[in-house]
């Protein structure tokens, strides 16, 4: 269902604090926007299609759903559904509560238009021209890319990132229609509720207030994707769901979620942050010192302005950064939806066992380091709290892996396993036991990022995979991707389709914990080695 236009918004509300561990700092920001390197001339500014890609001369634009009639576009040879609704809007009454199944329409409605972003401050990721603008609370929706809606193909579904704070499917650096042409498959991005309104747990107030109601608008979508995608030419049965940063954190909640059961049979985790999951017991004291940073009932909360619930709830996120790396915005466990934590479930063997990619980029956290955040220890004396908060006698142990400290590049190591390896490598060696596993680590680098000392940072690897080299940031990453796609970038496009429509093959071993074969992802070619990391790993095992 296409959402109704929204009508005027209010100025701009400037956030409390600007922190995610899916953004780049804003120096970085500057630096690419400043920098010549990333000038692109006008002889490469057209759009470039492979050769290999065979463009679809007629397709129906007509999705005959479950629910009623939608009406599509083309793009790129590929039909595509905007602003589809997979659940009733969460507005009113139905704010903090879990999403609704839709009622079912008559007629035909179009579905030509993007709908509105979840309300978010502005980020880099999505600072593009052709990026949507509106923001408002009425955001369940998806978008859809198909090539062939008469057929049965494999599904992708896409979870975006952005800490929880920040992202949507819409954005143009998570464009599916490459990954659908290129790779026949039908590609669903999904939308969910982000921020205070999604990200920001209040179950513990009582009645009305819903837990993890941004995983729940993702199971959501995925039982809407079962119920309909085989009016777009997907196999309901042949579902990926992938995923990057608090995305894939996502996706490794819902392999630990039992309501996820039976909607997805294969899935990719691309930097996952698990710290961002927290108990119920931390959930439920912010919750109880968001109401008091309020000043009203928990009666009158629902009815608050939104830029009042997301100015309080942002002055926690900064206060909770300060006990890194359990932010104020994120998942919560302890409940029924995600009994345990992810690591936990695994360990436990109550996990959907499912084929899983998962990995991490070889310098995550490089550009939190240039802006110095406080939600990751990537400063001495952020790395001093960070022990004396979590792990005072592992201290001494733990830095002895990093050599140089404290350098920047032991800093950013640092930092890169707190928030993301440390927590991957424990997840992978508990849930190999349970289902095939293929562990990656990327360390290819543009040239831009290597001038300017970040490497392969976090979420440099999203537009290799989707091939949106056309996005905003996919142009300050790879100025020429549009004419000359990168290797890494073929490569890995079509692993991930691989793996999404039959699995893979012995070219990429599985992980298991005797040897901890890792496929490391180069500039110009990929080597499987035994336990890269294995140093660091070691180091913190027994602290995840």
């Amino acid at each position: 269902m296409a959402i109704p236009r929204p009508g005027p918004r209010p100025p701009p509300l400037v956030e409390v604090v600007d922190v995610s561990i899916c953004m780049p700092s804003l120096k970085v920001i500057a630096l690419l926007h400043r920098s010549p390197l990333v000038w692109i001339p006008a002889a490469f500014s057209l759009p470039h299609y492979d050769s290999a890609v065979s463009v679809v001369a007629e397709v129906s634009t007509i999705a005959h759903t479950s629910l009623g009639r939608l009406r599509g576009t083309t793009e790129g040879g590929v039909a595509v559904w905007r602003g589809v609704a997979y659940a009733q809007q969460p507005i009113g009454e139905r704010r903090f509560l879990a999403p609704r199944p839709l009622q079912p329409w008559t007629g035909l409605r179009d579905a030509i238009e993007h709908g509105p972003l979840p309300p978010q401050g502005r980020s880099f990721v999505g600072g593009g021209r052709d990026d949507p603008k509106v923001r408002d609370e009425a955001c369940l929706t998806v978008t859809v890319w198909s090539p062939n809606t008469r057929g049965s193909l494999p599904v992708m579904v896409w979870i975006p990132g952005g800490a929880f704070v920040y992202g949507a499917g819409q954005l143009q650096l998570y464009n599916g229609s490459r990954l659908a042409a290129n790779g026949n498959v039908v590609v669903v991005n999904v939308t969910y509720r982000l921020g205070v309104f999604g990200g920001f747990e209040l179950s513990d107030l009582g009645e009305g207030f819903d837990d993890n109601l941004c995983l729940r608008d993702q199971i959501a979508a995925l039982r809407w994707v079962q119920d309909n995608i085989a009016a777009f030419g997907g196999h309901p049965q042949k579902v990926t769901v992938f995923g990057e940063s608090a995305g894939a954190t996502s996706v490794l909640a819902l392999l630990a979620s039992p309501s996820a059961k039976g909607l997805f049979a294969r899935a990719i985790a691309q930097s996952p942050a698990l710290p961002l999951i927290a108990d119920r017991e931390i959930r439920a004291q912010r919750a109880r010192r968001f109401v008091e940073r309020l000043g009203v009932g928990v009666d009158e909360i629902k009815a608050l302005p939104q830029r009042q619930l997301r100015r309080a709830a942002g002055q926690l996120q900064l206060e909770s950064a300060q006990e890194t790396p359990t932010l104020a915005y994120g998942l919560t466990h302890g409940v029924d939806l995600l009994p345990r934590h992810p690591i936990e479930a695994a360990r436990a063997g109550e996990v959907l066992e499912v084929p899983l990619i998962i990995g991490t980029n070889s310098h995550e956290a490089s550009m939190f380091a240039w802006g110095k955040p406080p939600m990751l220890p990537t400063t001495v004396a952020g790395v001093e709290g960070y022990f004396r908060r979590r792990a005072p006698d592992a201290k001494d142990r733990v830095l002895a892996a990093y050599p140089g400290y404290p350098r920047r590049r032991a800093l950013v190591a640092f930092g890169s396993d707190v928030m993301f390896g440390a927590p991957t490598w424990a997840f992978a060696d508990a849930y190999s036991p349970h289902a095939p596993t293929y562990v990656y680590r990327f360390d290819h680098t543009t040239w831009t990022l290597r001038a300017l000392g970040l490497g392969a940072t976090h979420g440099s690897e999203i537009v290799h995979i989707q091939h949106s080299y056309a996005s905003y940031l996919g142009r300050k990453l790879h100025p020429l991707g549009r004419r000359v796609q990168p290797s890494v970038g073929r490569r890995m496009q079509r692993t991930w389709l691989d793996f999404a429509a039959d699995g893979l093959g012995p070219q990429w071993p599985r992980y298991d914990t005797d040897r901890r074969r890792t496929r490391v992802i180069r500039s110009t070619r990929d080597d499987t080695v035994d336990d890269p990391d294995g140093v660091r790993r070691s180091a913190w095992e027994g602290l995840y």
